[in-house]
């Protein structure tokens, strides 16, 4: 894992988004498109903004899924990631190549994760854009994380810090009313990426960090996966960084 530290999430932000728009490039250079995965939260706000603003990257080739949506909330609940995906995104870039998200309020969700698994699994994804939660967890896999799970989207319980970070983060007004159900990219699907990018700024994802970066490699410390991925590159700020030995 490639590890880099910048001065603030801005810097952070704009950095990522450079990298990511090169490796989009570059497989639109060489396959013809790019299939992208997008991670969505307060994290990932300056790298989204400074993605879609990035010249020379061909939209309409690009194929994108996200990583993860709450079970039973609508598309135009300000939660949602569709939402923020389709605002922060696809309203920025125009028409791409195909969109795939994720439905969450499919009255069947294991067939939601089935509709999507057979699609992933017909192409090879070029980038994935990640974050780390408060909990240490790798999109909505919360510890302890399935890290045998061959499906490609999963459903999950999501435990308690993990929805208080919903809260924190301003999406819902009272822990009440945070799903405790979502569907989930597996740690196994996230990791056959050709690439990631992992964003994580603010010193409230320190202890995380830490864990992840220092601790075994556990489901326990669900990023701490991201160590054996060959093409991984971590984002940081110096808030995130504060808790490291060695920097």
């Amino acid at each position: 894992m490639n590890i880099r530290i910048y001065k603030n999430r801005q810097n952070l932000g704009r950095e990522a988004a450079s990298d990511a728009a090169s490796i989009i490039q570059n497989a639109i250079r060489l396959n013809g498109s790019a299939t992208i995965i997008l991670a969505t939260g307060t994290s990932q706000f300056e790298v989204l903004k400074y993605l879609v603003e990035m010249p020379g990257v061909d939209w309409s080739k690009v194929v994108l899924f996200h990583l993860d949506e709450y079970i039973g909330i609508p598309g135009d609940h300000p939660a949602s990631f569709r939402r923020y995906i389709q605002e922060r995104v696809i309203d920025k870039v125009g028409p791409m190549k195909a969109v795939y998200l994720i439905n969450g309020q499919n009255r069947n969700p294991r067939k939601e994760c089935q509709r999507l698994g057979k699609i992933i699994s017909t192409v090879t994804v070029d980038l994935v854009l990640a974050g780390i939660g408060e909990n240490g967890h790798l999109a909505f896999n919360d510890p302890p994380a399935d890290f045998t799970a061959e499906e490609p989207f999963i459903l999950v319980t999501l435990d308690r810090r993990c929805r208080q970070q919903q809260l924190g983060e301003g999406w819902f007004k009272t822990l009440k009313e945070v799903p405790g159900k979502a569907i989930t990219m597996s740690i196994r699907q996230i990791m056959k990426s050709r690439q990631v990018i992992c964003a994580v700024p603010d010193k409230r994802k320190a202890e995380a960090v830490k864990n992840c970066l220092e601790k075994e490699v556990s489901d326990q410390y669900p990023a701490s996966a991201l160590r054996q991925h060959p093409s991984c590159t971590l984002y940081l700020d110096h808030d995130s960084a504060a808790l490291l030995t060695n920097k």
